[in-house]
């Protein structure tokens, strides 16, 4: 197979090697995350692409995520209509192609009204035939540092709430894990202050919106396909670790007094989680592949701009659909690896307890 390949390319002229990704791409690119243009690289192609994957993949993971555990717990509620109308859903989403479903939401989407007659959406968001304008945020510092200083508060809370759990559990006393994420809030409204972040709100001036940000139509309709159609799969998911979980965990819980919420929040779900997580991160594997399908929407991820666009101008078929599968690859096993350790974790855990 090397040899044959090594022998058409020659025929074909082409010089196999990654020597392409240093040459001038000649193509925009509609949406991008990062500074760009046609004078870019083939490499800030690859960057561009897959960037944009990876913001439909975690828009697509936590939206899903939400709808699925929704409606898996929905399944198995007392009441009928609740039962009969996620039952619907989860049918729906799973009995239909996925590339059906997404030409669906696009043609909706692209069928919103013009921005003079535009929805508006809670939050002070409109929707229109040219995407969803939502609000934003201006701040005084530069963007990088704004995130750096989220990030360190967020890292803190998460960290300290874990490490004040941890003494609670082994000692039996000790700080609630919620001063963790009450001083990480502090810390995040001081941040907030110093860095003077102002809500920017979309406003209608002439034929279209200024301020704010806009989603694109292709990237609203994907992620709306996605999170409905693995949102049904996630469900079911759901449906079988709650029903997994011993009844008499259900009976001992209301037994104490507890609530239904709290029955299922606090007793029945941290348990059915060890039997959830296997199979939910195959449904984000499936997601995070299936967003490939972005190219049927005119979406730039990376399939339809590195493994598209510069491909068909490079000739390089090996070297360029090498490295998306490469992506795809290193990104669904630290995914998967990610998960899987947690869920060892838990388990141990449990087992220990």
């Amino acid at each position: 197979m090397a040899a044959t390949a090594a022998a058409n390319l020659q025929a074909r002229g082409l010089a196999a090697g990654f020597g392409f990704l240093a040459r001038p791409s000649g193509f925009d690119i509609a949406q991008t995350l990062v500074p760009y243009g046609p004078t870019d690289s083939h490499a800030r192609v690859f960057l561009v692409g897959a960037l944009n994957t990876l913001l439909v993949a975690v828009l697509g993971v936590v939206l899903a995520t939400v709808f699925g555990v929704a409606a898996g717990v929905a399944r198995g509620s007392s009441s009928l209509a609740l039962r009969g109308a996620a039952t619907v859903y989860v049918e729906a989403a799973r009995n239909t192609p996925l590339p059906i479903q997404l030409l669906i939401w696009y043609s909706l989407v692209t069928a919103a009204p013009p921005p003079r007659a535009a929805l508006a959406l809670p939050g002070g968001a409109w929707l229109t035939n040219r995407g969803l304008h939502l609000p934003t945020i201006v701040w005084s510092w530069p963007t990088p540092w704004v995130l750096a200083a989220f990030t360190a508060c967020a890292l803190v809370g998460v960290g300290g709430a874990w490490l004040l759990g941890r003494r609670r559990r082994v000692e039996g006393h000790g700080p609630s894990p919620w001063l963790a994420v009450a001083v990480a809030a502090g810390a995040m409204a001081v941040a907030w202050t110093a860095a003077h972040g102002r809500p920017e709100p979309p406003r209608l001036e002439g034929f279209g919106f200024t301020g704010g940000a806009t989603v694109s139509p292709p990237l609203v309709s994907l992620v709306l396909a996605l999170t409905v159609y693995t949102g049904g799969y996630i469900a079911e998911v759901v449906r079988g670790g709650l029903e997994a979980a011993p009844r008499g965990q259900w009976e001992a819980a209301r037994a104490l007094g507890l609530r239904n919420g709290a029955v299922l929040g606090r007793v029945v779900l941290p348990q059915a989680l060890r039997i959830i997580a296997p199979p939910l991160v195959s449904q984000y594997l499936n997601l995070l592949k299936n967003s490939s399908l972005a190219v049927v929407v005119g979406y730039p991820d990376l399939v339809a701009t590195f493994g598209g666009t510069s491909l068909n101008q490079t000739g390089q078929a090996i070297e360029t659909l090498g490295l998306v599968l490469a992506f795809y690859l290193v990104v669904c096993l630290g995914l998967s690896a990610g998960v899987n350790a947690w869920s060892r974790r838990q388990a141990r855990w449990a087992d220990a307890r």
